[in-house]
């Protein structure tokens, strides 16, 4: 049993941290008053259990994040972003988009048959610019920051399925699937008031050990200089305009974890090319299988023939990936929709760290960068 210094089990495979984390992964839906009771509630364990194995985890470095998120898509605009830069330069990208960009959330180092379209496009990223400023003006100060070649900017258009739960998803069998379709998430960027920016940034921020607690909302409220049933009431409203995501714990699932374990060993994003005009029929069928953690429609263009269907899956198993894979093409045709061109981009070095949204945030980086912030806008 991997313990540390209070004794708490740390470990995915404990049996009561897989109860909290089948939970907590993405159970918890939207702004909550008391998440952790409901993790709690859900899980069948005593609250006080729950707060001392999830400090634990995260001490340890099982957990590698403790956040409200947020619906980022309609807080900035955001896209998938395609990088082809030269292998010689690839690192040196990598670092400097995950290190000094804060504006680029996931980086990953992808890989396809060197044969298939878009196989050069080895770096990939997601990017959210704040509301005012341009995505293109800083896709194109990044791209000479990296010495890339070219770019190509996917905006999502339609979410489909967007969901962690590595925990729960472990021994699921290719082809498990909802009943239902998948529920279409429209992407809608949303004014917000400086109050409401005041609350959101508190509320986003990521939590330490010690400030897991029942009362978790409470030190937030004083940060943002907000009564804590104002703060209450700017999030519930936040939340009914769709802007607020769940209250997760993120688990490390691409390093190996402190007893040696790892969530998964392999993600995979998949491509789908469906004719124009069935991209939503197409994405509410891929978008119900239960293994996706993410499912969107996104333009892929010329550089990866065309494909507007993408999701991406993770797994200890390669084979078994590709299992799932091969179950959502059989449903697809099953409902008489034509696949003209699919591929899989398997994911190797990658880090993971929340966009910022902030247009505060972005003005000040500019400057850094010694950039006019003026000059960014859109």
């Amino acid at each position: 049993m991997n313990v540390i210094e209070t004794g708490a089990p740390f470990a995915i495979s404990d049996p009561v941290n897989a109860r909290i984390l089948a939970v907590s992964e993405d159970r918890i839906q939207g702004f909550q008053r008391n998440p952790l009771r409901l993790i709690a509630e859900q899980a069948g364990l005593e609250m006080d259990v729950v707060i001392e194995r999830i400090q634990a985890m995260l001490r340890a470095g099982t957990i590698r994040r403790v956040r409200q998120t947020l619906m980022a898509t309609n807080l900035a605009p955001g896209a998938l972003v395609a990088w082809q830069v030269p292998i010689e330069k690839l690192d040196r990208g990598f670092d400097f988009l995950f290190q000094e960009d804060p504006f680029s959330g996931h980086v990953v180092i992808r890989s396809a048959d060197p044969a298939s379209p878009g196989a050069n496009y080895k770096l990939w990223t997601t990017l959210k610019v704040p509301q005012g400023f341009s995505m293109v003006k800083h896709a194109d100060f990044l791209k000479a920051k990296i010495g890339a070649d070219h770019y190509r900017l996917m905006p999502a258009k339609r979410l489909f399925a967007l969901g962690v739960g590595h925990v729960r998803r472990k021994g699921m069998e290719p082809g498990s699937k909802a009943p239902g379709l998948a529920e279409v998430m429209d992407v809608n960027v949303v004014a917000l008031s400086d109050l409401d920016w005041r609350v959101l940034t508190a509320l986003k921020r990521e939590f330490q050990p010690e400030e897991i607690c029942e009362d978790i909302w409470v030190g937030r409220a004083e940060e943002a200089s907000v009564p804590i049933e104002d703060f209450y009431k700017v999030a519930e409203e936040l939340n009914r305009r769709k802007v607020i995501g769940r209250f997760s714990t993120f688990l490390e699932h691409v390093k190996p974890l402190a007893d040696g374990q790892r969530v998964t060993r392999f993600n995979a994003l998949f491509h789908w090319a469906v004719p124009a005009g069935r991209e939503i029929e197409a994405g509410r069928e891929v978008g119900r299988h239960d293994i996706l953690t993410h499912a969107y429609w996104r333009e892929g263009g010329p550089e990866f023939r065309n494909v507007n269907i993408m999701a991406v899956a993770h797994g200890t198993d390669r084979d078994l990936v590709l299992a799932h894979k091969a179950a959502i093409d059989r449903h697809l045709e099953a409902c008489g929709i034509p696949v003209s061109y699919t591929n899989v981009f398997w994911g190797g070095r990658s880090e993971i760290k929340p966009s910022e949204i902030s247009p505060f945030a972005y003005a000040d980086w500019c400057r850094k960068m010694g950039i006019d912030p003026d000059t960014m806008r859109g």
